[in-house]
């Protein structure tokens, strides 16, 4: 009999490309039988760019490529899940955990609960906790962290909202058994905090595209690309103008965007630059390949260090979509992704955490005069996903944590 896994989400969107097309459809292919408890917001569930599906995944409960999903009202589980910050002693007492997550998930007696984000964790430590009060069962329970909650540095929460949070994580990771997580700075950060945590970094990976050619550099133009959501947070508009405006008067230029704004938001692009940024729009996961096939160069800017640890600790999704289609990466001074840079050879560092429309120009003017050295780093960067980090590699390590978990317990019931 297969063992039975639980994805428990608290606010991502059902299919997002880490929790349902990566981990949920690998565990799938070994075999394992693998549930998700998802959210609707305004009774819909919701596309990867916030877009509510209102003519289909309509069912409370279906089942979307052999995974059997279960919703449930996001607005319901706000008030019981914000109890997280309430004193511990009074979780279950005060009825902390009578909350849709942590119902649905006792329901699906599984015996591997996987959860994606802090408050889901909190639904977590419930089933946890009341599996084993009522039904005697020793369940599993993964803490797949893709961010750190709190940050440390992030001001929209104050000093004393902010200890308050770490404080009740510090508390629930004593009733882990497993952390996965994005990147090794954030590990790292883990297991300063508990050296006895059991961590593994899985990174946001795709799967290779068999149909990859490598790139020639060959032509006299340069094509940026952006991959990605747009907004307040990550994909500045004005300095996509910027670079375009400046690269574009000197060479034969263009800004492709994969992805752009979310559900209810819209870009207008200034006239002067219509020809020269071109938009693709949010596209299936599975084409950005085709979209990458020819791009010379990939950009991510995260600024605002100095307000989110998390932002000098990424790795995110597009950076290893650029590195997956053999296309350099182009970054402002962030820690993890310099390092991986420098160490592979695959891209270029702007020496700079603030880094300008103009720098970033001056770079991939430089990028643009220098085709041979950015043909040899195309060439890392797709040598160094076949050999080290595809997809293909990371399910290794999530079959990994899995089987030390089931094997773990079969000598423990021995």
């Amino acid at each position: 009999m297969s063992k039975k896994v639980c994805m428990v989400v608290a606010d991502h969107p059902f299919i997002d490309s880490r929790i349902f097309k990566k981990e949920a459809k690998t565990l799938q292919k070994k075999g394992y039988d693998v549930t998700m408890i998802v959210p609707r917001k305004n009774g819909y569930l919701f596309d990867i760019d916030g877009t509510p599906f209102t003519d289909r995944f309509l069912g409370r409960s279906f089942t979307h490529e052999g995974i059997k999903i279960v919703t449930y009202n996001w607005e319901d589980s706000r008030k019981q899940l914000s109890k997280v910050l309430s004193n511990v002693n009074t979780w279950e007492k005060g009825g902390a955990f009578n909350n849709p997550l942590t119902q649905l998930g006792i329901a699906q007696d599984a015996d591997i609960y996987h959860v994606h984000e802090y408050l889901s964790l909190f639904a977590g430590i419930g089933i946890k906790r009341i599996m084993k009060k009522t039904k005697g069962k020793d369940v599993k329970l993964i803490y797949d962290s893709h961010e750190l909650t709190p940050d440390p540095f992030d001001l929209r929460y104050s000093e004393e909202v902010r200890r308050n949070l770490k404080e009740k994580l510090l508390y629930m990771l004593q009733e882990i058994d497993y952390i996965i997580t994005i990147s090794h700075s954030i590990k790292s950060w883990y297991l300063a905090q508990n050296s006895c945590l059991s961590v593994e970094v899985i990174y946001n990976s795709p799967p290779l595209d068999e149909r990859y050619k490598p790139k020639a550099y060959n032509n006299n133009g340069l094509i940026t690309c952006y991959e990605g959501n747009m907004d307040q947070k990550r994909g500045s508009k004005e300095k996509i103008f910027g670079i375009s405006e400046i690269c574009s008067k000197s060479i034969n230029f263009q800004f492709k965007i994969i992805g752009g704004t979310r559900f209810g938001d819209s870009m207008s692009l200034p006239e002067h630059l219509r020809s020269i940024i071109k938009l693709t729009g949010w596209v299936d996961y599975y084409s950005i390949s085709q979209h990458m096939a020819e791009v010379d160069v990939g950009w991510v800017d995260y600024d605002s260090l100095e307000h989110s640890l998390n932002r000098s600790y990424a790795m995110p999704n597009k950076f290893f979509s650029y590195l997956n289609n053999g296309v350099p990466v182009l970054v402002n001074k962030c820690h993890e992704m310099e390092s991986f840079i420098r160490a592979h050879q695959c891209g270029l560092v702007v020496d700079k955490t603030h880094a300008t429309a103009q720098d970033f120009a001056d770079a991939l003017l430089y990028l643009h005069r220098n085709k041979d050295k950015l043909k040899q780093m195309s060439v890392n960067a797709r040598k160094v996903m076949e050999e080290l980090y595809s997809w293909e590699k990371m399910e290794d390590r999530l079959f990994n944590v899995y089987d030390q978990l089931i094997n773990n317990d079969l000598k423990f019931h021995m």
